[in-house]
């Protein structure tokens, strides 16, 4: 696959976009709110997968430190994205595991098969997917931004 399945209108953020959005303390805070500010698409769109990462990253002391949130107010700063006019939940696109099938080889490492999902998931469904993370390079076809610390992209 050579090329998105469909040309991309709206934005998927990563779940570590969205954490560095919902946590002013986070690291990527500033590069996130920047993209957020000026470069984002009209809409951005969670899916199930980044929906329950946030929620979970927002309770996990490893991640939050003394700042880690209970169940339902870390669901609540989800609810607080979901309500705003340009953010959306996106139902799974049709095509969807058969394009994840393509994405996944025999020797790919199991930490990146989110990863391939959520390539799978962005093309499908027509999305740029946004992130900090560099291992999205190696999906071919896959329109995606990388955001860096210093700024948007």
């Amino acid at each position: 696959m050579t090329r998105p399945l469909l040309a991309a209108t709206d934005d998927l953020p990563d779940v570590n976009v969205w954490l560095a959005l919902s946590v002013p303390e986070h690291v990527h805070h500033r590069a996130a709110l920047l993209w957020w500010q000026q470069t984002a698409s009209g809409k951005c769109h969670f899916n199930r997968v980044t929906m329950l990462g946030l929620v979970r990253l927002l309770t996990q002391p490893r991640v939050m430190g003394a700042g880690a949130l209970g169940a339902a107010a870390a669901l609540a700063i989800w609810q607080r994205w979901i309500a705003l006019p340009e953010v959306a939940l996106h139902p799974e696109p049709a095509g969807l595991d058969g394009v994840l099938a393509t994405l996944v080889p025999a020797d790919m490492p199991p930490r990146l098969l989110t990863d391939a999902y959520l390539a799978a998931f962005a093309m499908c469904a027509g999305l740029r997917l946004v992130s900090f993370d560099a291992d999205f390079a190696r999906f071919a076809g896959l329109e995606w931004l990388q955001l860096r610390a210093g700024g948007a992209a």
